[in-house]
């Protein structure tokens, strides 16, 4: 039975194959962060820009009152529309994965031969011979479930989502919403004249979405100078446009 595969250069257990290498410290930057990281970026992104335009719309025809409130109810709708989404996207992977697996374990069954051939296929695109795939493959057969595990990651490229992943997500995507949401409306709740309370938001949040742009760029591999200045064109030309849009439409 085979338990290594010689490369020619070192040998590598089979278990290599079947669960992820260990990571080690190497020279080369790869995005690793964790989900979480994604969803606060996802919650953050939105959060930042959605509420930012909407008070600075309204700033053109409204009281800070009424921005404070607007304000308020789109933070709400905001969150809680950001929050299923991911809940139900987490939901959603979970039940793709089972139905995957499922049909997997039914093919590894009723199509022995062609999931033995798709293995062999798999194996010797990673530089295994045909003898050595096939040494393999006899291996795998006497463990349908790491076989499953095999094909489910390497040939459809799934990895089995955590446990609570899902409400996990959702809720971190919509906290991330309410958090960045508040940055724009905050100086609309604490001072009293409409056009200081709009200075002080697009600063805020020009500042902010600086600061997030970077992050972001930083955990994403991207460069973060160049993330920021976008991060920060976008959520500008937001507010500006929907200032612009409530100028025109009040007459002003």
């Amino acid at each position: 039975m085979l338990r290594t595969t010689d490369y020619g250069l070192r040998t590598i257990p089979l278990s290599a194959i079947l669960k992820p290498m260990p990571q080690t410290p190497h020279i080369e930057k790869h995005f690793t962060a964790p989900q979480i990281v994604r969803d606060v970026v996802i919650g953050m992104a939105d959060g930042l820009t959605v509420p930012f335009a909407l008070a600075a719309g309204l700033s053109a025809v409204a009281t800070n009152h009424t921005v404070v409130v607007a304000g308020l109810a789109e933070i709400a709708a905001g969150s809680i529309a950001m929050g299923l989404g991911g809940f139900l996207a987490g939901k959603g992977d979970v039940e793709h994965y089972a139905v995957e697996r499922k049909r997997e374990q039914q093919e590894i069954i009723e199509k022995t031969n062609v999931e033995i051939a798709e293995t062999m296929e798999i194996l010797q695109s990673y530089g295994l011979s045909a003898q050595q795939a096939h040494s393999v493959v006899m291996e795998l057969q006497k463990r349908p479930e790491d076989w499953v595990d095999f094909m489910m990651r390497f040939e459809l490229g799934l990895e089995s989502p955590q446990p609570g992943r899902a409400l996990k997500s959702g809720m971190t995507i919509g906290g991330s919403y309410v958090v960045g949401g508040m940055i724009p409306l905050f100086p609309y709740m604490v001072l009293d004249n409409m056009h200081r309370s709009l200075v002080v938001s697009v600063i805020l949040t020009l500042l902010a979405l600086l600061i997030f742009g970077y992050i972001k760029g930083t955990f994403t591999g991207t460069r973060p100078l160049r993330s920021a200045l976008y991060t920060t064109l976008v959520g500008g030309l937001a507010a500006a446009t929907a200032f612009g849009v409530a100028k025109v439409l009040s007459g002003g």
